[in-house]
């Protein structure tokens, strides 16, 4: 009989930490191994938003902070989401978490019920579905392909809901498609949504900053839908701020509230120095980001075109985020030595082992005809990991 809970045992190990602590494991035996498995810039944070975090260090800036987050930065964030997103959210509404992820969570263990539904687009950020586990919902999911740009359709939005159906949680831009909705594709989700009236929605918004496709759409921008929805952001992406796991939400004041009295039973108030760091980012003019996106698009297109040099692999073009999610499933049913490749997981390993390069399967995002690889890695590396992929691919016969 297992002495952990059963809500421990029930919870999967993140698929992104886990091949990414593989891969550590294994370049530590001596192995040469390029990791497109974790979603990280690999750019430095700017030097502005250190020089915050060091002032506020001399400053003594070092005490508990308030659960909700500093007042200051709250405020700053209100003042970016109106004029970076034409959002209307005071102070009091937007709540500081330690990331995105405990903001999600937040969010989720307060409004969801044992046995309500959560509409959950595939493919998703794998902690969604765990999230959901954990407050006793139920996932529905909605299937995308290469095909439909991995996005859902408001049809397939207005079938899968029921009288059950509580919530709503997607990316824009996504991870781990790079799919990005445009003003018109979210106005008529909301068409939908709107005539539901207990049904909410999560805006997982993080990638705002890296986006390719000339500007970033709110879901909160509609007025008719702007008090169902919860706007989650932070500035790990955007910024190259990652390890300051700083995140936080523009939500309904009542959802707000309910996220501070959860968090505040969990960790409290996130890092005070890395709250006045993200206080110098968030006030920053968006250009400052421009340099890390353009980059990334760089990257991107490169990684496009050395795709297309690989049979059977189809992508669609990513408009933000930075990943590529290919139909890899030409390759199922395809074998080399003791490889037998019949589904995302085998391919997955088969390169990790065969040729030295870590990426995510599919499955852990809910298509097991995909694998996730991040092109936020330098170019010489990024070249040199898709030669191996397209070598070690070749010997699948």
């Amino acid at each position: 009989m297992s002495k952990l809970s059963d809500r421990i045992n029930n919870l999967a190990e993140s698929q992104t930490l886990a091949m990414a602590k593989k891969s550590r494991e294994l370049q530590a035996q001596g192995k040469d191994i390029i990791s497109l498995s974790i979603g990280e810039p690999d750019f430095d944070t700017p030097q502005f938003i250190k020089d915050a975090a060091k002032r506020a260090i001399d400053n003594n800036v070092t005490r508990y902070t308030p659960v909700s987050g500093i007042l200051e930065l709250r405020k700053a964030v209100a003042q970016k989401f109106k004029r970076d997103n034409n959002l209307n959210y005071t102070p009091e509404q937007i709540i500081v978490s330690t990331g995105a992820k405990q903001s999600l969570a937040n969010i989720i263990l307060s409004l969801v019920n044992p046995g309500e539904e959560v509409i959950v687009p595939i493919p998703y950020w794998v902690s969604y579905i765990e999230t959901i586990k954990l407050a006793e919902g139920i996932t529905v999911t909605i299937p995308t392909s290469v095909e439909s740009n991995f996005k859902i359709s408001p049809e397939q939005l207005k079938k899968a809901i029921t009288p059950k159906t509580k919530l709503i949680v997607f990316s824009t831009p996504c991870n781990p498609s790079g799919s990005v909705y445009s003003k018109s594709e979210l106005k008529a989700l909301a068409d939908v949504i709107i005539k539901y009236p207990d049904l909410y929605i999560i805006s997982d918004e993080i990638y705002e900053h890296i986006n390719f496709a000339g500007g970033h759409e709110s879901m909160a921008q509609f007025d008719f839908i702007n008090d169902r929805v919860i706007t989650v952001n932070g500035v790990s992406k955007g910024f190259a701020m990652t390890g300051w796991r700083i995140g936080f939400i523009g939500a309904p004041l009542w959802i707000a509230q309910a996220c501070e009295k959860m968090q505040g039973q969990f960790t409290s108030g996130a890092c005070s120095i890395s709250q006045m760091a993200a206080l110098e980012a968030v006030k920053a003019d968006q250009s400052v980001t421009f340099g890390m996106r353009d980059s990334f698009k760089k990257r991107r297109d490169l990684s496009l075109a050395l795709l297309k040099e690989i049979p059977g692999i189809k992508t669609t073009v990513p408009d933000g985020a930075f990943y590529i999610f290919p139909d890899i499933s030409y390759y199922f049913g395809k074998s080399y030595n003791n490889y037998h490749i019949k589904n995302s997981s085998d391919l997955s390993l088969f390169l990790l082992e065969e040729g030295n390069t870590a990426l995510v399967s599919g499955d852990a995002f809910g298509d097991d005809n995909c694998i996730r690889f991040s092109f936020a890695i330098a170019e010489e590396k990024l070249i040199e990991a898709i030669r191996r992929m397209k070598e070690a691919l070749a010997k699948l016969r």
